[in-house]
């Protein structure tokens, strides 16, 4: 069978590791728009040959990005031999990040791994490497929530129904602690490695921390990370999921992006903070996130549902603590940047979990790099609560507003493809028009008999 590349004799030595570890599948795993894991098992025989190049697929519109076409380009992907991982949860598979390439022998213009490969490349010819931590919220529920009658998602116990908020209640998380502590035991195993668990706001959400890596790394593993809380859940017959807003009566569930910046030659160095002094230059790679914000967010909130978690307020009326304004602050958490006091990073507050992390952290990169190198100034941090604050710009407030300013962007236009640009807008917007077609009950409630 062709390969891309030619066979790399050596790497029968991978394969006989393997198979005496009883792996008999190797995944060369790459992503779509959602930063789901898509691939092919392949024998583990057949391993040379993967990593030679010589698995195809045709991902458009499959893949929830442009328009499926039967007689469209097929791409090849091409594994990372450095993202090797035996999957602790199932031992018979193993997995690889792989780049698509397409027959012109150039990484295909839809492949999010590749689209932050060259702003990671461009920020080291910049002077700069990066680095990236990441909050993941997400819900573990019981399957009989998703009946069509269900009002609100079951969680696991019943302790979680604390009031006002089950945050950081202990009973609940010692009645989840099977599923949680089987989650962390795992981590190691695909690479990450946990400092603390615990129960978020929302009935039956968690968060489980870990320590950042390089952002191409990071961005590797929060797939894995988001692949395996799905197996495990299943494993204690339970649901997990990630999307940012499951009911209206719930908190929204946040993806908070930390980012590091590094000085690339010499000993490495914090580019954002000298001791507990954040840096000029932490202003100015800032203030470029800041200027990129809506066309940002069209990727750090990538679906209808991502923009009923950005509202000031919850049911109840208290504040969402999800960002709506385009500010900064130390240690505002109503802010979308928040300048953290124990880490030398910058806190992105307004990405989601449904956030595909390649891109978010390619377009986070290409605008802080644009601030350093054009020596942008936002001005001062905003330390007050910034919700009701008529001074400061507005993020968008729905899907099609942040694709619109996507679409209008000049860096966007520098960062991805024009193919790209065209099948996002046109997924997304398609997406929008589609969501707002139907009339809901709650309209005809109010309107029907009163209009």
């Amino acid at each position: 069978m062709d390969t891309l590349r030619p066979v790399d004799p050596s790497h029968e030595e991978v394969v006989r590791s393997l198979a005496e570890q009883g792996v008999g599948y190797v995944l060369g795993s790459w992503v779509d728009i959602l930063g789901r894991a898509r691939a092919k098992a392949t024998p583990i025989k057949r391993l040379p040959e993967l990593l030679g190049g010589f698995a195809r697929y045709t991902p458009r519109g499959i893949c929830g990005i442009g328009t499926m076409n039967p007689v469209e380009e097929e791409v090849t992907s091409l594994p990372d031999l450095d993202t090797l991982t035996v999957l602790p949860w199932d031992t018979r598979f193993a997995w690889m990040a792989a780049d698509m390439w397409s027959d012109k022998g150039e990484p295909f213009e839809l492949c999010p791994r590749s689209i932050l490969k060259r702003q990671v490349e461009k920020a080291r010819e910049q002077g700069y490497t990066a680095t990236l931590g990441v909050e993941p919220e997400f819900y573990v529920f019981r399957p009989e929530s998703l009946g069509k009658e269900a009002s609100h998602l079951i969680p696991v116990t019943p302790s979680a129904y604390v009031k006002p908020s089950p945050a950081y209640d202990v009973e609940t998380l010692l009645d989840t602690a099977d599923f949680l502590q089987r989650l962390v035991e795992y981590m190691p195993g695909i690479g990450l490695e946990a400092y603390g668990m615990g129960v978020e706001g929302g009935e039956g959400q968690y968060e489980i921390d870990f320590y950042y890596k390089s952002v191409l790394e990071m961005a590797d593993r929060m797939v894995l990370f988001r692949l395996m809380t799905h197996q495990v859940a299943k494993q204690f017959g339970l649901c997990a999921t990630y999307m940012p807003k499951p009911y209206e009566t719930v908190w929204g569930s946040g993806n908070h992006f930390n980012m590091g910046l590094y000085h690339a030659t010499g000993e490495q160095k914090s580019a954002l903070r000298d001791g507990k002094r954040f840096t000029a230059e932490c202003r100015a790679f800032t203030s470029g996130i800041l200027k990129h914000a809506r066309a940002l967010t069209a990727l750090s909130n990538p679906l209808v549902n991502s923009y009923r978690r950005l509202v000031p307020r919850l049911m109840d009326g208290s504040v969402s603590w999800a960002p709506i304004k385009i500010s900064y602050g130390h240690n505002n958490r109503s802010c979308m940047i928040r300048w953290p006091e124990n880490r030398p990073c910058i806190e992105n507050r307004s990405v989601d979990p449904a956030a595909n992390p390649y891109l978010v952290a390619a377009f986070m990169l290409a605008a802080g790099m644009e601030g350093i190198r054009e020596n942008l100034d936002a001005g001062p941090p905003n330390d007050t609560l910034t919700y009701a604050d008529r001074n400061i710009a507005n993020l968008p407030r729905s899907l099609v507003d942040a694709v619109e300013a996507f679409e209008q962007d000049p860096l966007v236009h520098e960062v991805f493809a024009p193919g790209f640009i065209r099948d996002y807008v046109d997924t997304k917007r398609q997406e929008w028009e589609q969501a707002n077609l139907p009339v809901p009950q709650r309209e005809r409630d109010e309107y029907l008999l009163h209009v």
